[in-house]
């Protein structure tokens, strides 16, 4: 019987399908992840199929073949999926097989068996190729046969492309319970280790891929996941870090090397540039050196240098600026200041770099916790991030009905009104006129939604008037006051003076405070007693409806109360 009509059968994994490196992963039986290494121990399988006489290479065999056998290597296919041709930018495809148009879809033209011909073979073939030998690297692992999964995609796969990549799974003899956005798979990773604490925050995920960058906003409320703001660019991505390294050697070699020419325009003396460059680069994460050793670079001539990684950082700053300025702008997006960020998790096996972690720590206060490897010691693998999190969904829905999977899934399900402010209250006692905004109920909570706070009242005790409303977020700045200018003296002296004026005044404090948009509500507590609290409940339905509770801890009796609710957006979960 099939695992798609008897759940009871399945055997299910995460898989990361990515442009550049993909990877497979199950739960244990006490709920961990584990990422699955293939047959040649890599955790990190290449997304590369090569062809040699007939006989199919893949991850890192196949990448090998990039030198002497480009032609009838595939690489960098999974964007290609659901796509016009018209649509697609072959550019990552330059120096391997070159798509081509095949009944209006992607397509490679390559020799895939022993004859001399090629074979035009589709962009879902190659993937549904893809997918089998990762399933096959699971089941060898597992000791069964890996009939299911869930599959990470990017934020902006459209439907066409999720249809072709379920057609291209089920090829592969894979029932796609669900695809899983990747920085929800990157949050989830997190929040499901044994130690991790379930809290309102906002999560900023940010991943340097192989071919492009993917920038989310993540709002996690009661363990709901809703994604404010994404960005993606195909001009930041770990092929600049590599070229910026592969310009270097280059030079380096032309220096010592003239009459052999440049290694960069002949075919294959540039793979063996960029092989090693990535080698070097993966070396620079871990270690202040590294070495680079090509035989037979150009003109017979073998070519070895170092380079250490103060030398590299400088080499790629701007490629790490340009990657920091679009986390700022996914901020900017979400209509969010830096502020309001409680996390950044960096993914990819471009966040090993040091410098791109220290980078964005810096554009951000010391409040926001940046996880990846150099920042953090419990930080998870940047390059595992997504297919953990998807061996943890599959984990959770492997035993469920596809249809149940389907409906809960829905958008009429996902797809839920959300807050557009804060809801909180205000504790005023005594001649008080006004207290401090508690806010109880995040923005961009997805309803319904219930929460209790305990609110230390001010004070004395005493009565207490207990406000609720509705509150915004806003950012106060404070800038310091310049010091006096000494006297003049003489001219380099006060150019000194002023210069060290501008910096400082250039200083500003940035601090988060809160408006009261709205009261809803008005509630007296008679008689709290000193040093006493207050607790509020508060349940917010579906159709904006509040029911709210108010009581001092301890207490007898309390405020109860019925009001139409606050104002609401709609978003996806």
């Amino acid at each position: 019987m099939s695992a798609e009509n008897d759940p009871a059968q399945r055997v299910a994994i995460g898989i990361s399908f990515g442009n550049s490196y993909s990877s497979i992963a199950f739960t244990t039986g006490d709920g961990k992840a584990e990422v699955i290494a293939n047959e040649d121990g890599d955790r990190q399988i290449p997304s590369i199929l090569s062809y040699v006489e007939g006989e199919e290479l893949h991850g890192a065999q196949a990448k090998s073949q990039l030198v002497r056998n480009a032609k009838n290597t595939v690489t960098t296919f999974r964007d290609f999926l659901g796509q016009d041709f018209k649509a697609i930018d072959p550019t990552p495809c330059h120096q391997s097989a070159h798509p081509t148009q095949s009944e209006g879809t992607v397509a490679f033209k390559i020799r895939d068996t022993e004859a001399e011909e090629e074979h035009t073979v589709s962009v879902s073939e190659i993937t549904s190729r893809h997918l089998k030998r990762l399933r096959n690297s699971a089941s060898d692992y597992l000791g069964k046969s890996v009939n299911a999964a869930v599959i990470t995609v990017p934020t902006n796969f459209s439907s066409a492309q999720k249809d072709a990549l379920n057609k291209a799974a089920k090829e592969a003899g894979i029932e796609v319970l669900q695809f899983i956005s990747e920085p929800v798979a990157a949050v989830l990773a997190y929040d499901a280790r044994p130690d991790a604490k379930l809290a309102d925050k906002i999560t900023v995920v940010a991943d340097l891929g192989g071919t492009r960058s993917d920038i989310a906003v993540v709002a996690s409320r009661g363990g709901i996941y809703t994604i404010l703001a994404t960005i993606h660019d195909y001009e930041v991505s770990g092929i600049q870090l590599d070229q910026v390294l592969i310009d270097y050697f280059a030079k380096e070699f032309l220096k010592k090397n003239k009459s052999a020419g440049d290694p960069r325009e002949n075919d294959r003396s540039l793979a063996k540039l960029k092989l090693e460059s990535e080698a070097v680069k993966k070396a620079l994460s871990i270690g202040t050196t590294a070495s680079f050793s090509v035989e037979s670079l150009a003109g017979g001539i073998d070519f070895t240098a170092t380079i250490n990684r103060t030398r590299y950082d400088l080499l790629a700053s701007k490629n790490m600026a340009a990657f920091t300025r679009l986390v700022l702008h996914a901020v900017e997006k979400a209509e969010l200041d830096i502020l309001d960020i409680s996390e950044i998790i960096l993914a990819g096996g471009n966040s090993h770099t040091p410098k791109v972690a220290s980078a964005i720590a810096g554009a951000f206060p010391e409040t926001t916790v940046v996880l990846a490897p150099s920042t953090s010691p419990t930080a998870i693998n940047p390059s595992e991030l997504s297919v953990r999190g998807a061996a943890i969904q599959a984990s959770l829905i492997e035993e469920f009905d596809l249809e149940d999977i389907e409906q809960s899934t829905h958008p009429m399900v996902t797809v839920t009104p959300h807050l557009s402010n804060a809801v909180g209250v205000l504790c005023i006692s005594g001649e008080e006129s006004s207290g401090i905004f508690y806010p109880i109920v995040d923005a961009e909570t997805p309803l319904p939604v219930r929460r209790t706070a305990i609110i230390a009242t001010p004070r004395e005790g005493g009565d207490v008037l207990i406000k609720l409303a509705e509150g915004s977020r806003h950012i106060k700045v404070t800038k310091p006051e310049p010091k006096p200018k000494a006297d003049k003296g003489k001219d380099e002296d006060d150019e000194d003076d002023e210069d060290d004026d501008s910096e400082e005044e250039e200083e500003e404090l940035r601090e988060k405070t809160w408006k009261i948009a709205n009261v809803l509500s008005e509630a007296a507590i008679k008689g709290v007693k000193k040093g006493g609290k207050i607790e509020v409940q508060i349940n917010i339905a579906a159709d904006m409806n509040m029911n709210c509770i108010f009581r001092e801890v301890g207490g007898k009796g309390g405020v109860r109360g019925l009001l139409a609710g606050p104002k609401q957006a709609n978003g996806s979960t």
